[in-house]
């Protein structure tokens, strides 16, 4: 049996029908950039994550720059984030000019920990993301009072965590601006690149608005600093289709989980991703952890289970291997490992399975036996 890591052929063959005349539609219409379709999802992804402003912008990348420059980080700024993140993150804050200041993640929720935050604040901190890693939100509560007590700006980059919840409210409004991503294999996904940012604050929409269209509000008049981050007609018609099902897509996903936590709990060598109790986890990725000691022989167990997941057709993957205070871009930091030791044993340890809601209960079983036979 074959296990893709991701089936996205069988989720479009499942809309097909629906999404094809409403791409028909935009080019019918040439409304190739923006447009009716895209407003449309504007205002549908801001009403289903219960906030005021959500701009619809061209990637997820986008949205963490498009976000810290709306609140006016720039130059001399540092932007503290976990290190347990995709590079995307900090481009947020260089595309600014700002430094990013990398913090640990805390070891069962594996997003920023709340605990260390304080210590990495400095007379140049302006701003801290939160990252909903996995589709699990970060603990929020302390996080703000931390943001409040310095005068520090929140933000969340919620790029995998679309209908995600935080003590039964849905994120992307639990800071003064969130960034999501649309890239295909999200849980929301395009059928390209697509992003956007979703904010309570409306001067904040607004700016984000005149940002990511040349900095003004019409045509030919440029009244701030710009860029061309708009998003096309045709993601905007695809996103506006798929949100519709979103809600029984992230119900699969964590039915996914469930069956997963059943039939993995008694493996001693691996440790199952947990889901907190402040927390509606959507598993965007399934991440576990396969037991080792220090360093490489740490990371050698890890790489050697996901050896025999693909010798037996099961497919998987590294989220994320290289952390971010040890890629060579960040050199000049000064980080080095052993700083930030929750993050590194992760990145070590950590290998993510098969996520999506289309996985049958036989996929499932076999993914699960195969981990089984490998500790056997």
């Amino acid at each position: 049996m074959k296990v893709p890591f991701l089936d996205l052929k069988a989720q479009y063959n499942s809309i097909k029908d629906e999404v094809l005349p409403e791409i028909h539609n935009v080019l019918d219409n040439t409304a190739y950039v923006m447009g009716k379709p895209v407003f449309n999802f504007e205002e549908n992804f801001a009403k289903e994550h219960g906030v005021n402003h959500c701009t619809a912008l061209s990637s997820g990348t986008d949205g963490n720059h498009v976000a810290l420059w709306a609140l006016g980080v720039g130059y001399g700024d540092e932007v503290i984030m976990p290190a347990n993140t995709f590079i995307a993150t900090a481009w947020g804050a260089t595309l600014n000019g700002a430094t990013p200041v990398f913090v640990d993640c805390h070891p069962e929720s594996y997003n920023l920990d709340p605990e260390k935050v304080e210590a990495a604040i400095t007379p140049k901190t302006k701003a801290i993301v939160a990252v909903h890693l996995y589709g699990q939100p970060a603990d929020m509560d302390p996080l703000s009072e931390i943001a409040k007590k310095h005068n520090l700006f929140l933000l969340e980059d919620a790029a995998q965590a679309h209908f995600a919840e935080y003590k039964g409210k849905r994120i992307g409004g639990l800071s003064d601006i969130a960034s999501y991503s649309f890239y295909p294999g999200k849980n929301l996904g395009a059928y390209g690149e697509g992003g956007a940012v979703t904010t309570n604050n409306e001067e904040l929409a607004t700016k984000a608005k005149m940002i990511r269209d040349h900095g003004g509000k019409e045509k030919y008049n440029h009244e701030i600093y710009g860029h061309n981050y708009r998003m096309s007609g045709i993601q905007g018609a695809v996103l506006g289709v798929k949100l519709n099902h979103l809600g029984k897509w992230t119900d699969g996903r964590r039915s996914v989980a469930q069956k997963y936590r059943e039939l993995l709990s008694d493996i001693d060598g691996i440790k199952l991703t947990k889901e907190m109790d402040y927390a509606k986890h959507v598993y965007h990725l399934f991440v576990i952890q396969v037991k080792g000691k220090e360093g490489e022989e740490r990371k050698a167990n890890r790489d050697r289970l996901q050896k025999f997941l693909g010798e037996n057709d099961v497919a998987s993957g590294l989220h994320y291997p290289v952390p971010l205070h040890q890629q060579t871009c960040f050199a000049d930091l000064g980080y080095k490992y052993g700083d930030f030791p929750v993050t590194e044993e992760l990145a070590e340890q950590g290998l993510s399975l098969p996520m999506y809601a289309e996985l049958t209960d036989e996929q499932i079983k076999y993914v699960s036996d195969t981990i089984h036979k490998f500790f056997e």
